[in-house]
């Protein structure tokens, strides 16, 4: 196996860079571009120790740097690892990368030495996982739950799961291949309870994934309204900053804003859209409204705004019929002025009954702990509990669906009276997609696809 080296910190200007290098001719170049001032070398130290010396390319000293030793199988890579830590200045640390190139290593691909601790036995397939959420974690609920995902949280809730359905099986194969050998039957009760208790279990999990989503990777989310109702208000109230303008003049945004805010426990990718009404000005206008509606389609969360001091126009009804359905929060702005429409009014128009109301005043920050609240209902992040075991990926997710619905063909097969065999197929297709998804069957197609997805370095 190849050695590989990356920088392992953000490329930006910062106090210290940090040049990583894993395999097994770590130590051999590490010692071809780093000298301490000890006289030691890196071979010649043991694990989790540091040097202090020059690093060099050739006869040049490009700087001063500490060297930091991992020996095999103690390092993240479960390899020999040298990491080389030194002025954080974009050029410095691209020469000293540069320097362990010449000097034997090749590039790292992204994720390749996530992916080494895989291979190696250092985490499973939804640990390495777990790591770039973990790095993409963007608030206190998203790090708590995905640190517990790389802590094994995911892994032993999956692992208990496959091993009782394991169970199940190998009972079941013992009985039916070895008749005489008096094996007591696995009574059809017991076999539902036990199945059945499984498939609780992964449907749990399989509940919580929208939520979680919602939390590690954050929600798109748009504002729409007709002109002068409040939207840029609301973005900069949200945001904390004065991201939009705002005017008296109505149809002051003319194109979608981007912003990323915090609301709660969940992050918004929100956008502020152009006021939308049925008869816009100017040309540049029309594109702003089509814009919006474009925008609008393809959000998760949809903040309908209106004027709490104006009642509905056509505009607004045209609008909030086309929330019908969404994921959307009905926002009543402008609380501050005496009120022309109500909260049961808004109500009374779907018929679903789920679609929150909320009254604020973007302007003066009344009302915005209720909107905190409803926008957290709305996604499914209201009572989150980073504790609990956690699906991170649409690829996790997918194994859950698939074990699933095998559960439910044997938990179908044996309400039915079919014989025990085809439930035992079953029951294996369930035990093979939940190990999928801790990486046990995983292909080489599976690992690139989670793997590309990493940053270089990690």
């Amino acid at each position: 196996m190849s050695t590989i080296v990356a920088i392992a910190t953000a490329q930006a200007a910062a106090g210290i860079g940090v040049v990583r290098v894993s395999g097994p001719g770590a130590l051999a170049v590490g010692d071809r571009v780093f000298t301490s001032v000890s006289g030691r070398t890196l071979s010649e130290t043991g694990g989790y120790h540091a040097l202090f010396g020059k690093v060099h390319d050739g006869g040049c000293v490009l700087d001063e740097a500490v060297a930091l030793v991992f020996r095999a199988p103690k390092s993240y890579t479960g390899e020999d690892v040298v990491e080389i830590s030194c002025h954080g200045g974009l050029y410095v640390v691209r020469r000293v990368l540069r320097a362990v190139l010449n000097a034997g290593a090749v590039p790292a691909e992204p994720g390749e030495f996530t992916k080494r601790a895989f291979l190696n036995g250092k985490l499973d397939l939804s640990e390495a996982e777990a790591v770039t959420a973990l790095i993409a974690a963007s608030g206190e609920e998203a790090r708590a739950a995905t640190l517990g995902a790389l802590d094994g949280a995911l892994s032993r809730e999956i692992a208990d799961c496959r091993d009782t359905l394991a169970r199940a099986a190998a009972f079941f194969a013992a009985w039916v291949d070895y008749p005489d050998d008096e094996i007591p039957a696995l009574s059809d009760e017991e076999l539902q309870h036990t199945l059945g208790g499984v498939r609780d279990r992964l449907n749990a999990l399989l509940s919580r994934f929208e939520a979680g989503a919602a939390v590690l990777g954050g929600v798109d989310t748009v504002l729409v309204g007709r002109p002068n109702v409040g939207k840029s208000t609301l973005l900069n109230a949200l945001s904390g900053t004065d991201r939009a303008i705002v005017t008296d003049v109505a149809g002051t945004t003319r194109d979608v804003l981007e912003e990323t805010v915090r609301v709660g426990n969940v992050t918004l990718r929100l956008a502020d859209t152009a006021g939308i009404r049925s008869e816009p000005g100017d040309e540049i206008e029309k594109i702003g409204v089509e814009r919006a509606r474009e925008r609008m389609r393809r959000a998760t969360l949809v903040l309908a705004v209106l004027d709490a001091a104006e009642p509905l126009t056509e505009d607004d009804r045209a609008l909030l019929a086309r929330c019908a359905g969404r994921r959307c929060v009905v926002v009543l702005n402008k609380g501050d002025l005496p009120a022309r429409v109500t909260e049961a009014e808004i109500t009374t128009l779907f018929a679903d009954g789920k679609t929150a109301v909320v009254t604020v005043s973007a302007r003066d920050g009344a009302g915005m702990a209720e909107l905190k609240t409803a926008i957290e209902e709305a996604v499914g992040t209201a009572g989150f509990d980073p504790s609990l075991p956690l699906l991170t990926t649409e690829r996790q997710r997918d194994c859950v669906r698939r074990a699933l619905s095998a559960l439910d063909e044997a938990l179908d097969g044996l309400a039915a009276g079919i014989t025990a065999d085809a439930v035992n197929v079953c029951v294996d297709d369930a035990v093979e997609a939940l190990g999928a998804l801790t990486g046990e069957h995983a292909t080489d197609a599976v690992l690139n696809e989670v793997f590309k997805n990493f940053c270089v370095g990690k």
